[in-house]
């Protein structure tokens, strides 16, 4: 089985909404967009151009797969066109019945099981970008294995979290991180086995003989 990987930036607040302008999604009032921009340097650059080094094909919701297809097709003078242009390309929705961005299939049924069947398929892992009420569906059927963060040293206060409605209770564990000069903590979290283990650092509560013995000392 291919492993899924949600690749996105995000605030200290865990907003990821509209990173890029103030254009890409003002929805719900939203009027920060563009927040990552002024905390951008080569080291994040470098990281995510690391992660769309590898092979991999992408998996994403209307709303992102629309704002992409306006843009990298036409971006020719950008790096990281090429990449994106080529990759194998999957969007998930209920109102588009074809796909105008090259090498791109529309998922329209039951996209739950959709998913499940294209991790199953042999070929390389699928990232997701943006795309936050997808995400949403994918936690709440736990069909996340990987996350790939930059998480910028900024709080919105307000905005679609990664970590939301559909929030399942989890462990991860660390594979990499580092942070950029800028302050950008670049990490990568994979599902760890098990659920959440929970423990206590309470101390211990007395006895009813150490009770006794504490009223005899007048303690």
């Amino acid at each position: 089985m291919r492993n899924l990987v949600v690749s996105t930036s995000l605030t200290l607040d865990g907003v990821m909404q509209a990173p890029g302008t103030p254009e890409e999604d003002p929805s719900g009032g939203f009027t920060l967009g563009g927040w990552l921009v002024n905390h951008w340097d080569d080291a994040v650059g470098e990281s995510m151009a690391k992660s769309t080094g590898r092979p991999f094909e992408l998996l994403l919701g209307r709303k992102t797969y629309e704002i992409f297809a306006a843009h990298w097709p036409f971006a020719t003078d950008d790096p990281g066109a090429e990449v994106l242009n080529q990759a194998r390309k999957y969007v998930v929705t209920t109102t588009l019945e074809q796909a105008e961005w090259d090498n791109t299939t529309v998922l329209n049924q039951d996209a739950v099981a959709q998913v499940r069947a294209l991790k199953e398929q042999d070929g390389p892992e699928i990232q997701v970008h943006g795309s936050g009420d997808l995400i949403q569906t994918l936690l709440r059927h736990e069909l996340v294995d990987e996350f790939r963060l930059w998480i910028f040293p900024i709080v919105v206060g307000k905005g679609k979290r990664l970590f939301d409605a559909g929030t399942v209770p989890t462990t991860f564990a660390v594979r990499e991180s580092s942070t950029s000069p800028n302050g950008v903590i670049m990490v990568t979290y994979e599902r760890a086995a098990g659920g959440v283990d929970t423990g206590s650092f309470a101390l211990e509560t007395p006895s009813e003989r150490e009770l006794q013995r504490r009223e005899r000392l007048g303690a």
